[in-house]
């Protein structure tokens, strides 16, 4: 459970409590609603959302009292933790683990490890974004719902990707709309009318035969850096749903290896690094 404290300031005397959390604190529509049912005390007192503060009120919230578990815990499961507070913790996710459960990995997620780690808090499972289940790095999650409103969409990350072949410039920016490959319920494919779709990539080292390259999004759609890689004639190595081939590494060549977290809760802007996987290096073409 964690627990806020905020004192009202004069400049907010008679300001009502629903507009205080929301304009001074960032609370969100959805989370102030959830605090109507409990988790709520001004001056150790219930007070209603419509009531005004008073200059000098001591506001108290309480996130995740009796929330538990939204998953199963697996405790053999295995993720490297890179950073951690009171609010949000990093995985460093490895190949072939989904970070939700899904049909056929019910129970070997990112968040069954996650349910088990935390079995004791009872905390819920509030990833910030989705890793495809063969790239690797780093992926979020918030321990409590004020983190994930104040944080969701605000997290700047860096990609590494091995793409084959030539990209055709050092630096560039990919902006090609994303459709649903028709007949297929997980496929995309690069066509007119689709969601708006933009990648800027740096390629950092080329061989004759691959290039390595940093990519950043301007877009979250997905499969985006896959497809838009296969877009120009590279797809990714070993990502064979795009057209890649599986000789220099066995799954998709994508790790998420640096992110940047804004300040926010009293944390200072903090830096993030995913140490680069084994396997990228493992071919001599690469």
């Amino acid at each position: 459970m964690r627990i806020f404290y905020y004192k009202v300031k004069p400049s907010d005397d008679g300001m009502l409590l629903q507009d205080f959390l929301k304009r001074r604190h960032g609370y969100s529509r959805r989370l102030i609603i959830e605090l109507k049912r409990g988790g709520l005390t001004v001056n150790g007192s219930h007070r209603r959302m419509v009531d005004p503060v008073q200059a000098g009120d001591q506001v108290e919230v309480r996130l995740g009292e009796d929330e538990g578990l939204n998953l199963t815990p697996n405790p053999a499961l295995q993720a490297a933790v890179l950073y951690e507070d009171e609010d949000l913790v990093a995985f460093d996710k490895p190949a072939g683990m989904t970070v939700h459960p899904c049909a056929l990995h019910y129970d070997d997620s990112l968040g069954n490890f996650f349910a088990a780690r935390y079995q004791t808090e009872g905390l819920a499972f509030r990833p910030l974004y989705r890793l495809d289940r063969d790239t690797t790095g780093i992926c979020v999650s918030a321990k409590n719902t004020l983190a994930a409103g104040l944080l969701m969409g605000k997290l700047e990350k860096r990609y590494l990707a091995i793409a084959e072949g030539q990209l055709p410039q050092d630096a560039g920016t990919i902006n090609a709309p994303l459709v649903r490959l028709p007949g297929s319920i997980i496929s995309r494919q690069v066509a007119a009318g689709g969601q708006r779709a933009v990648t800027h990539y740096r390629v950092l080292a080329r061989t004759a035969s691959h290039t390595l390259a940093e990519l950043s999004l301007e877009t979250g759609r997905t499969h985006q850096i896959r497809v838009h890689l296969a877009y120009l004639g590279c797809p990714l190595a070993g990502d064979t749903l795009y057209g890649g081939h599986t000789d220099a590494i066995g799954r998709q060549a994508l790790h998420c290896w640096k992110l940047w977290l804004p300040e926010c809760l009293g944390r200072a802007e903090t830096t993030l690094f995913a140490p680069v996987p084994p396997d990228f290096f493992l071919s001599p073409k690469v």
